[in-house]
């Protein structure tokens, strides 16, 4: 037997529970979103499930903040298919409804320009209509054309592709003909500029690539198919927050007689020759698995968690070629009063548009400066904040760890600026009323998510890192090592990285095939 990490003895280490009754152990490293999701699914399977998270809570970007009767979700806060949700409870023979609450909302959200104009974006025809003729009038034809290739777009690269696995260059080539078809050679941007003429409109049906860690002039117009998604299932809230949702997983992990452990962050994945085999903790504790599930960055996962396996393709050679996603401040406040003409989602366009994911993406450059997204979940759930006060979050995209932003000397001063501009804006008075704040910088992702570079959303969404040019599901150079999460395919957002543990189902064997020693071990008594 030959052991690449760590010592001879760590690889035959019992797993930490000896009774497992015969089933295969799966361990999946970290409990965000697509961990959990994976979790769930490997369960209804029949593994044996041990999930081992870094952080004191689960839910990883998806963990939730409490100060002072405030309830803050630390990162998504919308959920535009909630039926990938409810198959996780419907695999556990349970009803998604019995244990969260999920409001629909309208409108999705108000699009604040520059001069004081508002765009109110819903998934109501008519009313998008509406508000397109206030706008501009001649582009309603275009609006029309738009969101057919959206539908389109949405039909092929989320319901037909979005679970599928990309194994091969050969599965990429049989998809290639849609994808030129589709337009996906062509950015998000350009795609919309073809139907709309006036720049507010294209900005407002543009943007969406920035919710997956997208530049808009960059990223594929296969992420179009967002138009869609939002109109057929919507977009909603879960009633608490995200980590309702979250916390409603982990029930059924533990229903299933799986373990979700915190504080137990994971040193190394453990090789036998090139067989994933279980994975040793930062406190020397090791756990033997006849699969590993890493829910941890792809990249982190290749160059933090397997130092000595053998080269793969996106290991520190592939790394450095990458385009990374932008970082995320987020600042988090409570008010001791409310905002009542505030709606639960809205977005803040600054003076400029391209010229600043200009500065974000390509010039790693801090600008004077701004768009916001300002998310007040009191709006329509008064239970996240204390009586007569109102919870928020807004998050400015801004340059990741590449730029050359102190955050540690920079992040008040950035503060106090979107401070001010809320109160120009939005938010009256807001210096008065806050009475709780918290703040999340690039530097904080790459600390507590193992973010590459402290990007929000891992690898940016352009063509030639999406599909099969992402890392894979199943690992190239590695077995029984799989990979979900935002980055791997089809990629990040809730949608996506719940459809990267859809994928297991077809990359991972039943347990009653599962070709491992403990696996073999199991079958034999």
């Amino acid at each position: 037997m030959n052991i690449l990490t760590p010592p001879p003895r760590a690889a035959s280490a019992a797993p930490v529970d000896a009774e497992d009754g015969g089933r295969p152990h799966a361990v999946v490293v970290g409990a965000g979103l697509g961990g959990l999701a994976a979790a769930v699914r490997l369960g209804a399977r029949g593994y044996r499930v041990t999930i081992v998270e870094k952080l004191d809570q689960p839910g990883g970007r998806a963990r939730v903040f409490r100060e002072d009767g405030f309830t803050f979700d630390a990162g998504p806060t919308l959920i535009t298919a909630p039926h990938l949700f409810a198959e996780l409870w419907e695999l556990c023979g349970k009803r998604m409804e019995d244990d969260v609450a999920v409001l629909p909302l309208d409108p999705f959200y108000t699009i604040r320009f520059d001069d004081g104009e508002t765009f109110r974006y819903s998934g109501d025809t008519d009313a998008m209509r509406a508000e397109i003729a206030r706008l501009a009038p001649g582009d309603l034809p275009g609006y029309e054309r738009f969101m057919r290739v959206s539908e389109e777009i949405c039909r092929v690269g989320f319901e037909e592709l979005g679970h599928v696995p990309f194994a091969s260059i050969g599965d990429m080539l049989k998809v290639a003909p849609d994808l030129v078809r589709l337009g996906a050679q062509r950015s998000v941007y350009g795609l919309v500029a073809r139907h709309f003429a006036d720049e507010r409109l294209r900005t407002v049906f543009s943007f969406h690539p920035l919710l997956i860690g997208g530049n808009p002039f960059s990223a594929s117009a296969i992420y179009a198919l967002i138009h869609h998604l939002e109109k057929r299932w919507g977009v909603h809230y879960a009633v608490g927050g995200i980590n309702r949702l979250v916390s409603g997983i982990v029930g059924l992990i533990e229903g299933q007689g799986g373990r979700v452990r915190l504080s137990a962050p994971v040193e190394r994945i453990l090789l036998d020759r090139r067989r994933a085999c279980g994975v040793r903790l930062e406190s020397g504790e090791t756990i033997a698995a006849d699969i590993v599930v890493s829910n941890a960055d792809a990249t982190a996962t290749y160059a933090r968690l397997l130092p000595d396996a053998p080269r793969t393709r996106w290991g520190p050679a592939r790394q450095r070629l990458a385009q990374w996603s932008m970082g995320l401040f987020v600042w988090y406040f409570g008010t001791k009063r409310r905002y009542e003409d505030v709606g639960h989602h809205t977005i803040l366009l600054g003076p400029r548009y391209r010229a600043l994911l200009d500065d974000i993406f390509r010039k790693k450059h801090l600008a004077e400066d701004f768009s916001l997204y300002l998310h007040r979940p009191s709006a329509s759930d008064p239970s996240v904040a204390p009586e007569g006060h109102d919870a928020f979050y807004v998050l400015s995209p801004v340059p990741n760890l590449l730029g050359t932003t102190d955050w540690e000397a920079t992040a008040e001063a950035y503060r106090r600026k979107i401070m001010r501009r809320l109160e120009e804006t939005v938010l009256p008075g807001l210096s008065e009323e806050i009475v709780v704040s918290r703040l999340l910088t690039p530097a904080d992702f790459a600390r507590d998510y193992a973010s590459l570079h402290g990007a929000g959303f891992g690898l940016e969404p352009v063509m030639w890192q999406s599909a099969w040019f992402r890392p894979h599901n199943r690992s190239e150079g590695i077995e029984n090592l799989y990979l979900v999460g935002a980055g791997t395919h089809p990629g990040a957002g809730m949608p996506g990285v719940l459809s990267t543990a859809r994928v297991l189902d077809r990359v991972v064997p039943d347990p009653a095939q599962l070709q491992t020693p403990r696996a073999r071990s199991h079958a034999d008594a």
